[in-house]
Order: structure tokens, then sequence, then C-alpha cells
């Protein structure tokens, strides 16, 4: 009797889940391109990683390229060239994490606290915008603003005395310059995010926190970023989780024979050698490393998250 009873129970399930697939085809259809999108571009070509525990020779294909196991993994740690690269890569996502991250933040809290609603939109309008420009755009407004007779050091020369400063040329300023044009470009995206979690804060908070005698400052401390602090935590786990990737059109372009050595990062560096070298075992090791130490840190950024009382992604 109870085994009729479960498999009543299990059909009219399986039927209640036909009958809803059924009775929303349509929106399930509009379903279709995306899944069909991911599981073209980012699933299948997951199938390609199978090259970096071989010796892929194109010719030979991947099914008859000979398997060597943890070689090129190995061989990782044992090229001192790639330990630089490994370190360039995490000095500057370092800098882009303790900079560019907050700058957001911090542009969020400012635009805030205007009270013109006009003035906000037109000042949101503004720093929106540079978000939309490819970094090819963007590299050649820096490369005319700062090559050695920008506008930058006509500025030093007339006003200051200075002599021009190699900024493109010289390997100390590259990382610097990553960091300002992420900050310019993408800093204004970033406040939408947080925008909208300030738009829910209560007013009334504000309002007792008046009555209290809290300074502007106060009320940002104890009331406006409480508010947004899950919203940042869950950003920055994120963020962690492309601690390795730092971005490659950008650095790409800003890489020339003076500043090679500083600024070749993994993303180039998997570039140079899979591309130009046609080492594609190595190249695929190097991507397939980078993806795999940024799932350990998501996943250990997201348990700390949670055991200090925050939500955290997953």
């Amino acid at each position: 009797m109870e085994i009729i009873t479960e498999n009543r129970i299990v059909k009219k399930k399986n039927k209640s889940l036909a009958t809803r697939l059924w009775k929303e085809k349509y929106l399930y259809l509009l379903l279709l391109p995306g899944l069909a999108y991911f599981i073209i571009y980012r699933y299948v070509p997951m199938l390609g990683n199978i090259i970096a525990f071989q010796d892929f020779s194109a010719f030979k294909g991947f099914l008859h390229s000979d398997w060597v196991g943890m070689k090129h993994f190995k061989k990782i740690f044992e090229d001192s060239e790639v330990i630089r690269v490994i370190w360039n890569t995490l000095y500057l996502s370092f800098l882009q994490i303790v900079f560019a991250f907050p700058f957001s933040i911090l542009l969020s809290l400012m635009l805030n606290e205007l009270r013109s609603e006009k003035l906000k939109r037109i000042i949101q309008s503004i720093i929106y915008l540079p978000h939309f420009l490819s970094w090819v755009v963007v590299v050649g407004i820096a490369t005319v603003f700062l090559k050695s007779e920008g506008i930058a050091n006509q500025l030093l020369s007339h006003v200051f005395g200075m002599q021009p400063i190699p900024f493109l040329q010289e390997p100390g300023w590259f990382m610097p310059l990553i960091v300002l044009e992420v900050i310019w470009k993408e800093s204004g995206w970033g406040t939408i995010i947080f925008l909208a979690a300030l738009s829910a804060v209560n007013p009334s908070l504000y309002e007792a926190a008046v009555v209290d005698g809290a300074s502007r400052l106060r009320q940002i401390w104890h009331i406006t970023l409480p508010a947004i602090r899950s919203t940042i935590v869950i950003l920055l786990i994120l963020r962690l989780g492309s601690v390795l990737d730092v971005g490659f059109e950008q650095i790409f372009l800003m890489i020339n024979p003076f500043n090679r050595e500083m600024g070749n990062v993994l993303d180039t560096f998997v570039y140079y050698k899979g591309i130009e070298q046609s080492d594609f075992s190595f190249a695929t090791a190097v991507g397939l490393f980078k993806s795999f130490v940024g799932l350990i840190l998501i996943v250990g950024a997201n348990r700390l998250a949670k055991r200090f009382g925050e939500e955290g992604v997953f």
C-alpha cells in the first residue's frame, strides 16, 4: 500500500513538472539561446584543457598526442620566468584591490551625500561613460597624455620646470599607470551596485542620528557603511576569485620592450607561450593553474566571510 502511494506521489510530481514545463514553454524557449551560448563557448572549450597533460601536437591532435601527466605543471614552479610573472600578477592584483576596489565605495559614498538629484544624475552619467570605452581607446588616450611630448610632460616642463618623464618607458611607472587607468575606467560603473544597496537604507535612521547629534561622518560610519557591508564582502570575494586575472587587453596594449619585465603577467605570458611560441601544452597548464588558484581563493574567502557572520556568495 505504501509503495503504491509513493509511486502515485512520484508520478504526480513528474506530471506536475511536465505540465509546468509545457505551460511555460515559451519562457524556456527564451532561455535556450543563453544556455546554448554557455554550452558552446564556455563548457565545450573546457575539454581543451586535456592538452595540459599532453605534449600536444597540432598534427597528432588530442587523441594521439603523447601523455606526460603533470610534467607541465611541475615546469611552472621550475621556470624562473613563470615565478617572476606570477609575482607581477599578484602584485598588480594587490594594488588593484587596495586602491581601485575601495575607490568605487568612496565614490558611492560621495554621490550618496549629494542632495540635488539632478546634479547626482549628471555626475553619475559622466563617471559611467569611461566604462563604455574599449581598452584600445583608453590606452590611446593615456599614450597621448603621457608620451614624451604629451600634455602631462608639457605641463611639468612649463609649470614646474621639470625634465620630461618617460612614463610609458619607465618600468616603475607601469603598474601605477595600470591601476590609475582601471580606476578611471571602471570606478564609476562599480558604483551602480553600491548605490543600489544604499537606496534601501531607511531614511529614518539618518533622522534619528541627527536628533542624537551625529555628524555626517558619524552617520556614514555607523549607518551607511554597515548598510553596504554585505555587498562589499560579496564583491570582494568575487574579486579574489580573479586575483590572477588582471586583464589581458589592457596589459598587452601597455607593454613595450622597456617595461616588459615588469609588465609581463600570466595573461600575456600565456599568450606569448601559446600563440607566439606554439607551446600550447605549457600555456594551457599555466591557465589551468590560474583557474585552480582562483577557485581555492574564492571558496576560502567565502568560508571566511561566513565565519565572520556574513552571507557569502554560496
